[in-house]
């Protein structure tokens, strides 16, 4: 092997594995045609099953916990949100040369939310707030937090520290470094999380929220599902919102100033890891990103 050079660990995946695995496994669905969704999430390869399910295939590594923790808390917190989600109906076993559990979920038809349509809307943001209120307060009745998993236990936002700071250095010049790194090292230094852990999506951003007819209608990709500190939910404020929109969302959310600095904080590192990652041949990316982190510097 040439000295530099990685080696892609991620599985192939194309419409004949997928069907392989559907029909094999799944023989009540094997009638069904297979549509690819394009473009998908960086963490799965999806598929459309028929008219009213969806296959999805874990890309990488980091992404295998998933099937089963959504086919587990998914059903059960569905009947307690204001907007639909994803509802799991089956996981897959690893098969084919493929090696992870993969899942079937509930078609959910809808548009992925734009900045265009929603970011001065008030009426959205109020309803992104109830859904986060209602997401935080779901108590599972034969489950603590407390007893919370490896698998829902969010990592702590200094964990990013060496990243982002250096994502802060390669992006000077793009965006303001002083006024970046001012931003971050107020998130490191804002009081921490003190009231008991709550739930949180872990993933709460403009590409994962559907529209229908102009209004919001479903939240999808459970895959951050966890508990514990809910700021990193307070990205969707910096990748969809206007600075009118946020007031309202922040009213009815209640959240207070370190929560919020926080929340700014995870805004930032995660617009700063995906410009870093992808803007340079996406250019969505590239455009979604450079809101984002325009935005969080608002505030």
């Amino acid at each position: 092997m040439a000295a530099g050079r990685t080696v892609d660990r991620r599985p192939a995946i194309d419409a004949a594995l997928a069907r392989r695995l559907v029909d094999t496994q799944f023989p009540q669905w094997a009638h069904l045609p297979l549509k690819l969704l394009d473009p998908a999430g960086s963490d799965h390869v999806i598929y459309r099953l028929g008219e009213d399910l969806s296959v999805r295939l874990p890309r990488h590594a980091g992404a295998i916990r998933q099937p089963m923790k959504e086919s587990e808390w998914l059903p059960r917190l569905a009947p307690h949100l204001p907007l639909a989600i994803p509802v799991a109906v089956a996981v897959g076993e690893p098969d084919f040369g493929y090696p992870w559990p993969w899942a079937v979920s509930r078609w959910l038809d809808g548009e992925v939310a734009t900045v265009e349509a929603l970011a001065d809307s008030s009426r959205a943001a109020i309803q992104l707030a109830e859904f986060l209120i209602a997401l935080q307060a779901f108590v599972p009745g034969d489950f603590s937090v407390e007893d919370a998993g490896e698998d829902l236990t969010g990592r702590p936002l200094a964990d990013r520290d060496r990243a982002t700071r250096a994502a802060i250095a390669e992006a000077d010049g793009a965006f303001d470094a002083a006024a970046m790194t001012d931003l971050w090292d107020a998130t490191l230094s804002a009081p921490g999380w003190d009231r008991p852990p709550v739930w949180f999506h872990g993933d709460f951003h403009t590409g994962n929220l559907l529209t229908v007819g102009g209004r919001l209608s479903a939240v999808i990709d459970f895959g951050g599902l966890g508990i514990g500190d809910p700021a990193c939910d307070l990205t969707i404020a910096f990748t969809l919102m206007s600075a009118r929109s946020r007031t309202a969302f922040r009213a009815v959310l209640g959240v207070d100033d370190a929560t919020w600095t926080r929340g700014r904080g995870w805004a930032l590192a995660t617009g700063l890891n995906a410009y870093a990652s992808y803007a340079a041949v996406n250019p969505r990316v590239a455009a979604q990103t450079t809101r984002q982190i325009t935005e969080a510097l608002i505030g």
